[in-house]
């Protein structure tokens, strides 16, 4: 039999089963099926399209002139719409299903929608050491770009698809975060069009106000049309130690210690049990042992929290030389440790070696073809939560998770806080360590209920004065919001530049207790 006719026949036995099964149940309950046979090759034309699209950008120099005219466009579509008596609230065109967060933003259909295509990298500073790039400009995009220029960004958020726009109007983070801060600290300028259609440029010197009060505003004080972001000099490789700790006071008291060393350009921790944990910290090198170089970004290498979790189960410390920009995306792949519970037999090394290259579907994809079922059983029975409290309330916090949802592994990535104005900022005057607690997964505590024991958690966050990332399912009441969050800026420049009636409140976007 020839392989069209053998391919033919494979195609309709699945076809066959699918409509024996019912196609809600198959993408219910064998989403591999779905992801495996569509969204991955999916995934890879979307890649080679944007990749292609961005190499010819730069190519062309065409970005740095055609992003005046393509911000005078918004600025256009805004007139128009205090033209048409500002009916309606103003949101960006972007369909919803193209962010990383998995909530559902039904906003988009009721207000107006204001196209912004500006996804390019328009100038490489090196006297300045400042990156300027567009808001959908990708992590990926950038360390793609600026690597071979022998350049890096001091705080690279994890996953490939997250860009600077969603990193700034919510927030990002990474293992560098103990040295320099959330993404926004990174953050040298941002532009944004305004309410009235006004094109203004903000920095810690120039409309100070505003530029401490953009990060986590989620669009809701303008639209941001470009950011400046600081570099500094990329290297080769990352020389990462893995250090596995038992005991939960072990856990906390090491990677408290570790955090606060300078001298360790990374930390991380991955936490596979309340007791057990891998706590690895590295550092940036052009120099490398040949023979301990692991390329873990390659697409037939283990994903890497199982890479991690073979220290632990060996009980070993282990060092390491992993190219930095492996390193960067390391987890990337494996959408952290999300996509074990979509292709249950995605680390297996047959599938890695055949299919990896493919991996990973497209989170936007995943988002867009999810289906109302999948998305309500995700709601119910699954949790993508990063909470950002106090170190000294690592160990309390650690148990409440336990206590609450069961998830593991749990994500430890500490960052400096600095005593700035905006809606995120230490309760005393003095910069503060903080950790992001990331739990991803399905809960394993018994009688989970989404809403009650999220709940829970929000108010054991407020009660240690920490924060919510707003990407996340938030089920607080505006009143518990505006106690976790400063709000002081945020409202007193809302009156000032005429946003209440041209945005959103910035909990009416994100809350379930509000959204339309």
């Amino acid at each position: 039999m020839s392989p069209v006719w053998s391919l033919g026949a494979g195609l309709l036995l699945l076809l066959l089963w699918v409509r024996h099964r019912g196609l809600e149940a198959v993408l219910v309950h064998h989403r591999w099926v779905f992801v495996c046979l569509f969204l991955l090759p999916l995934s890879i034309l979307f890649d080679v399209y944007y990749q292609l699209r961005a190499w010819a950008v730069w190519r062309l120099h065409s970005a740095p002139r055609q992003h005046a005219q393509r911000v005078r466009h918004i600025q256009a579509q805004v007139r128009e719409w205090k033209n048409e008596g500002s009916k309606r609230y103003m949101c960006t065109g972007r369909p919803g299903w193209l962010t990383v967060s998995l909530r559902v933003g039904k906003y988009k259909k009721i207000h107006k929608n204001i196209m912004i295509n500006l996804m390019d990298v328009l100038e490489v500073d090196t006297e300045r050491q400042v990156v300027r790039v567009e808001p959908l400009v990708t992590m990926g995009q950038l360390t793609a770009h600026l690597n071979p220029m022998g350049w890096t960004i001091p705080v690279v958020p994890e996953l490939d698809d997250l860009t600077v726009g969603g990193l700034i109007m919510g927030t990002g983070i990474e293992s560098s975060s103990h040295i320099y801060g959330l993404f926004q600290h990174t953050c040298v300028a941002y532009e944004l069009v305004l309410a009235d259609g006004s094109l203004v440029r903000c920095s810690p010197t120039e409309n100070s106000d505003l530029f401490y009060a953009v990060p986590w505003s989620c669009g809701t004080l303008g639209f941001l049309v470009a950011a400046e972001i600081k570099m500094i000099p990329a290297k080769k490789y990352v020389k990462i130690n893995y250090e596995p700790v038992r005991g939960l006071q072990k856990i906390c008291e090491k990677f408290t210690e570790e955090s606060k060393k300078k001298e360790n350009s990374f930390v991380e921790g991955l936490v596979y049990s309340l007791e057990e944990a891998v706590i690895m910290t590295g550092v940036l090198t052009d120099e490398a042992e040949q023979s301990k170089i692991n390329r873990i970004g390659n697409y037939y290498k283990p994903w890497f929290f199982k890479h991690v979790e073979k220290y632990l189960k060996a009980d070993k410390t282990g060092v390491e030389y992993i190219p930095a920009r492996h390193y960067y995306h390391r987890h990337t792949r494996s959408i952290f440790w999300e996509l074990q519970d979509i292709i249950p037999f995605g680390n297996n090394p047959v599938f890695r070696y055949l299919f990896g290259w493919m991996v990973p579907p497209k989170i936007s994809l995943l988002k867009l073809t999810q289906g109302e079922a999948i998305r309500k059983l995700y709601e119910q029975h699954h949790v993508v939560q990063d909470m950002l409290v106090p170190m000294k309330s690592l160990e309390k916090s650690i148990q409440t998770f336990h206590a609450d949802l069961n998830v593991y592994p749990l994500w430890l990535c500490p960052f400096i806080l600095p005593n700035n104005p905006g809606m995120v900022h230490p309760k005393g005057d003095e910069t503060e360590l903080y950790v992001d607690i990331g739990a991803y997964g399905e809960p394993k505590r018994k009688q989970f209920e989404a809403r009650a024991s999220m709940r829970q958690m929000e108010k054991f966050v407020r009660s240690v004065h920490g924060f919510q990332m707003l990407y996340a399912d938030c089920y607080m009441t505006r009143e518990e919001f505006w106690d976790m969050f400063d709000g002081s800026l945020y409202h007193k420049l809302r009156e000032q530049m005429n946003c209440k009636d041209a945005f959103p409140e910035v909990y009416d976007k994100i809350c379930k207790a509000a959204r339309h």
